[in-house]
């Protein structure tokens, strides 16, 4: 390691070695499976694993939250094993959160099928890779199945009666589910709906499984282990396996100086990691490196090859004849199974130095004993920061973790108290099982498994409010007190169990049209839009042609030295309030409200020194409109008014410079995340359009959102309003404990915004003072923006101009605006005049009205609340409304001609 590296760590923890608590075999542990366990090396169990056995042998349900690497596998695999080797029928399903994971513990799980023989244990992965033959095999003799959720969703529950699945259902005794934890969020709530579709089955069949979960240490195990798996839960926590001695290296980056000395935060942690990593290979370790995101793998892979490729460089490894990428290779999601298995082969084997990964591979996939970690940027929560690090010293042997902290909250908190790192405290994990999007999808797909009836309103709560939607669509019909499914053959393939979005866009490449990856509809508004620079493996493409139509983006090898980052609004507006209460100068809500995100423009970002490059604004811009949960804090009027004196009028004239909201919703997004399981894409905060509105609708409340980046909600707003007093404190904490001296990126999101305005706004949510004297900087627009140069207010005045704005941009609706005949305004309600009555319906129709809201605020400053009247214009004389008659009637005519014609044909 070199010595300026060295210079770079700011703390080190050493934890040393733990001896291991061992205890006898259970007594009532079956002689071949003591046999078993003394050929395979183990004369003693850990405690934890006897606890384990035990705990399953007297019919409880199970997690076990051990540190990695301490035998969960075995763990649950014991009171397998002793259930079929005493009930040959026996059938257990191990559920894994990938393919892959599957694949790893199958090879894991070959050495208690060679002892006992395929006559007694057989096994089998039942995945989407998974040959006809093999799975018959399966389903026909093996007693321990390894499979993930999309083939229980797709291929188990919905062929229950047929193919053997019932034989499969009729014996289920065991039902094993890995990583635990990992079920967060929109996967989570996916997976305790089909458990609760599974419960449906398995009480048909007449079986009842008991369930065996592990996960990394959270602080609610039992509480998310129940709610997906809808069963009391018994915990195991008391870890008995030994551990080696580990190094923790907290790595600061050095201050990235411009002229004069002038400090623009920390050289990002990608380019230390960059640095770091021929280091590694040129000390022949065996590492890992943990990046942020896909983006972010393929940065430092990229920048780490090249480094290597430098003059001369390659000659200090000892790997004769080796190239960059034999040495070291990216591991993420868009990788297809082959490649990601071959790479898993490579690193295994010893033919890899190391790997860049998302944290894909923060999960128990057996790549090889590893020495070294390198996490990127604190991982977002504990849970995945010991599960990262977790991942080297498997084998007994003494490792080192690096920590590269960016220049964000977290990492920059971390590196003022260390000790909040190492603290055994855990996040909560949060799931909502009761989507009710999701909930519909998985209640369809019951139906169409076994008829519905009301008992099951013990699995579904919201049945009652589901079924009459069912019943008018005409996908179920009643019948004797039944509701037998009448849809579509198969409902369960109408989603993706990943996300909430079952669009899906395909990245193909343009010469020869093979498809490179494929993303929901968000993801790829953000990454393969037009002009997008997108990596895989290394290599980079650029997006030339992206069709919203067919959902297909088109890409082109590219080879400039840039990498892209989107930017865009969003606005928010309140649909309905569920809880409210006062809070300090503030007032809590919780409710439902409609989030409208634009993706306007693309920033180009220089490779290996990240320097910004300028933006690009997109030709059409991207929109993505969604109705979620959100918890929201109303401002108090002090901090309103002393933040809108700080604008500053752009060159556009509008108030969207100096913006002292933008800080305030950074660290309460911050603050939010520290508390909450949650990623940066799982919640969003907004600040109500309203704050920076330019009329005089100043005496109005301003509002500060916190919401799900779901559609419907997954609960982390509704946690998050249980949490908002705690959440307040950390954002003050953060901001005020910042070594920086007057604002960063880190602590309130950028350099122009003044750190002591936003911690003083942030602490008169509490308590009232005097607004601290703003000595103003030098502020510099940072970015081109969406202008908007018109205001809902003057819409009346400017509507024609309004027209012409939309005209221009060639968006649809832009002429049939231009018909309305006025245009007034009451309050945050716009009226619109019509000549036509059929317009007046066709603006009434929920699509339309929305396409029109839509519209409107993407071209004006609109009320979060903003409604929509449209009034019939009342001077159609009787000459007129005769006209209009014969029209129709004409109309009428000629289309019943052109029908009975085409009946004729």
């Amino acid at each position: 390691m070199t010595e300026e590296f060295r210079d770079y760590i700011i703390h080190t923890r050493k934890i040393p070695a733990k001896e291991a608590v061992c205890e006898a075999y259970p007594e009532s542990l079956k002689d071949e499976l003591r046999d078993y366990l003394k050929e395979n090396g183990y004369q003693q169990l850990y405690s934890h694993q006897v606890e384990m056995f035990k705990t399953a042998e007297a019919g409880k349900n199970v997690v076990i939250t051990t540190s990695t690497a301490s035998g969960k596998t075995l763990a649950f695999l014991l009171p397998v094993l002793q259930e079929i080797l005493e009930n040959p029928l026996a059938r257990a399903i191990f559920v894994y959160p990938t393919k892959a994971l599957a694949s790893d513990q199958y090879r894991a799980l070959q050495p208690a099928i060679e002892f006992f023989g395929d006559g007694k244990i057989s096994a089998g992965v039942y995945d989407g890779d998974t040959k006809p033959a093999e799975r018959t095999r399966i389903r026909q003799s093996a007693n321990i199945i390894l499979t993930n959720p999309e083939m229980l969703n797709g291929a188990f529950l919905p062929n229950h009666s047929n193919y053997g699945f019932d034989t499969i259902f009729a014996n289920l005794k065991y039902i094993v589910i890995d990583e635990l934890h990992s079920y967060r969020g929109a996967f989570g709530a996916h997976l305790s709906n089909i458990f609760r579709r599974l419960h449906r089955i398995c009480t048909y069949y007449r079986s009842e499984p008991q369930f065996l979960c592990s996960s990394a240490t959270i602080a609610n195990p039992i509480e998310l282990a129940e709610k997906i798996c809808g069963v009391p839960f018994s915990l195991i926590d008391r870890n008995g396996a030994p551990a080696p001695d580990k190094i923790y290296q907290i790595v600061q980056p050095p201050e990235n100086k411009g002229k004069n000395d002038k400090v623009y935060g920390r050289i990002a942690a990608s380019a230390v990691a960059a640095k770091l990593i021929p280091n590694l290979v040129a000390e022949d370790r065996h590492f890992i490196a943990f990046g942020r995101s896909r983006r972010n793998v393929e940065v430092i892979l990229k920048e780490a090859r090249d480094k290597m490729s430098a003059a001369g460089f390659l000659g200090a490894f000892g790997r004769a004849g080796k190239q960059p990428e034999e040495l070291i290779a990216g591991y993420r999601s868009g990788y297809t199974p082959l490649e990601r298995r071959e790479i898993e082969r490579k690193m295994t084997h010893g033919e890899l130095a190391g790997l860049v990964s998302t944290n894909a591979l923060e999960l128990g996939i057996d790549i090889g004993k590893l020495d070294t970690t390198v996490i990127v940027g604190y991982p977002g929560t504990r849970a995945s920061f010991w599960q990262q690090s977790g991942r080297a010293g498997r084998s007994g042997v003494s490792c080192v973790n690096y920590l590269l902290l960016e220049n964000r909250p977290f990492d920059q908190y971390i590196a003022i108290d260390p000790e909040w790192l190492f603290s055994n405290e855990s996040e909560n994990a949060i799931v909502d099982p009761d989507n009710l999007l999701i909930e519909l999808a998985h209640l369809r797909a019951a139906a169409a498994e076994l008829p519905l009836s009301l008992d099951d309103i013990a699995l579904f709560p919201d049945l009652g409010e589901m079924i009459p939607v069912l019943l008018s669509a005409g996908e179920v019909k009643s019948l004797g007190g039944r509701f037998i499914w009448a849809g579509p053959a198969y409902p369960a393939g109408d989603y993706s169990l990943r996300n909430m979005d079952k669009t899906r866009f395909k990245l193909l490449a343009k010469k020869d049209g093979h498809e490179i990856t494929e993303m929901d509809e968000l993801q790829a508004y953000h990454e393969i839009h037009p002009g997008a620079v997108y990596m895989h493996e290394g290599t980079l493409y650029e997006v030339v042609k992206m069709d919203l139509v067919g959902r297909t983006a088109e890409a082109v090898d590219f080879d400039g030295n840039y990498y892209t980052v989107p930017s865009g609004t969003k606005e928010t507006r309140i649909l309905r309030c569920f809880e409210e209460e006062e809070y300090k100068r503030t007032e809590l809500h919780f409710g439902d409200v409609n989030v409208n995100e634009v993706i306007s423009m693309f920033q180009k970002l220089q490779f290996h020194n990240h320097q910004n490059l300028g933006y690009v604004t997109l030709t059409q811009p991207l929109k993505k409109d969604y109705d979620t949960e959100s918890a929201w804090i109303t401002l108090p009027e002090n901090v309103v008014r002393a933040y809108r004196s700080l604008l500053v009028p752009n060159r556009q004239g509008q108030y969207i410079l100096n913006d002292h909201f933008e800080g305030m919703k950074y660290a309460i997004k911050n603050a939010s995340m520290m508390i909450t399981m949650t990623e940066r894409d799982d919640i969003d905060v907004a600040v109500s359009n309203n704050a920076t509105i330019p009329d005089d609708y100043y005496h109005e409340k301003v509002s500060l959102f916190i919401y799900d980046k779901y559609e419907g909600g997954l609960g982390y707003s509704e946690k998050i309003y249980g949490l908002v007093p705690e959440i307040l404190y950390n954002a003050i904490r953060m901001v005020k404990g910042c070594p920086c001296e007057d604002g960063c990126p880190a602590c309130v999101g950028d350099y122009t915004l003044d750190k002591g305005m936003i911690l003083w706004g942030l602490e008169n949510l509490l308590e009232e003072t005097e607004a601290p004297e703003y000595v103003r900087k030098n502020i510099k627009e940072p970015h081109p923006a969406i202008t908007k140069e018109f205001s809902f207010f003057e819409l009346p005045e400017k509507w024609q101009s309004f027209c012409a704005a939309v005209l221009k941009n060639g968006e649809s609706g832009g002429r049939f605006l231009k018909t309305v005949k006025a245009v007034g305004v009451e309050e945050h309600k716009l009226i619109l005049t019509v000549e036509n009555a059929f317009y007046a319906g066709w603006i009434q129709e929920a699509e339309n009205r929305k396409s029109l809201e839509n519209i409107l605020r993407y071209y004006a400053i609109c009320p979060g609340d903003m409604k929509i009247e449209v009034i019939l214009e009342n001077r159609q004389g009787e000459k007129e409304e005769k006209e209009q008659e014969r029209k129709k009637a004409r109309l009428q005519r000629k289309y019943d001609e052109q029908l009975g014609k085409k009946k004729t044909e």
